[in-house]
């Protein structure tokens, strides 16, 4: 597993790529390079992962169940080498994860699970649910639910958080989505912000004009909430 980082000291940044994205994306897409200053200076360190979509929710060889499961060996990578790796090399105590698009939903999805290991969550034009078909995006396990999808899905496990440790560490989050008004998955933004105010869950939804679904949009947004 290949991975890029950017800068030397700072908040630790964890990256998830797109779904056609590789490791290098935000370097080619020139988000790298908007926070480049905030990186040079020392406050920001990009770590860029790859995000496995092929081979996990977009690898349609593979039964619903293995394609979850195959995403969940992937968090376990990011649990147990990436953030320890991050750690080991800078001990700043802000970490936070971001991503764009399928990223987003990467970085929604491992930081509303665990809590205590973030202090920030950035995501943009994110679809929260991957069980929900809009425009030209498809229901990405064809029907199949379970347990794992259950708690791997932001907006299906929210509603049932009552109390606990989980809960009081959500609200210590900042956390910050954005989406164009045109974007084919604002109502699903609004819908998991819906559930982040019933929990008094602290965050931001930031909605821009047009389809901010596209690069140009995310260089515009990683400048202003990374």
């Amino acid at each position: 597993m290949e991975l890029l980082i950017f800068g030397h000291a700072g908040a630790k940044v964890l990256m998830f790529p797109t779904r056609d994205g590789r490791f290098w994306e935000y370097e080619t897409l020139s988000i790298v390079g908007r926070l480049a200053e905030k990186v040079d200076a020392g406050q920001l360190q990009l770590y860029c992962v790859e995000g496995l979509a092929r081979e996990t929710f977009y690898d349609l060889g593979r039964h619903p169940a293995d394609r979850i499961r195959r995403h969940a060996a992937f968090e376990d990578y990011i649990l147990h080498e990436v953030l320890p790796l991050m750690a080991w090399n800078n001990s700043h105590d802000c970490t936070m994860a971001m991503g764009c698009s399928l990223g987003a939903f990467q970085a929604a999805s491992l930081v509303l699970r665990h809590p205590h290991l973030f202090r920030k969550l950035v995501a943009f034009s994110g679809r929260f649910d991957l069980t929900m078909k809009v425009e030209c995006f498809d229901d990405l396990f064809h029907g199949y639910y379970g347990d794992d999808i259950y708690f791997h899905t932001p907006t299906h496990f929210l509603p049932g958080l009552a109390g606990g440790w989980r809960l009081d560490k959500l609200r210590e989050l900042d956390i910050v989505l954005a989406v164009g008004d045109a974007d084919p998955f604002l109502d699903n933004n609004r819908h998991l912000s819906r559930l982040l105010a019933e929990k008094s869950v602290r965050h931001q939804l930031h909605v821009w004009d047009g389809r901010a679904h596209r690069a140009r949009a995310w260089r515009e947004m990683a400048a202003l909430y990374v």
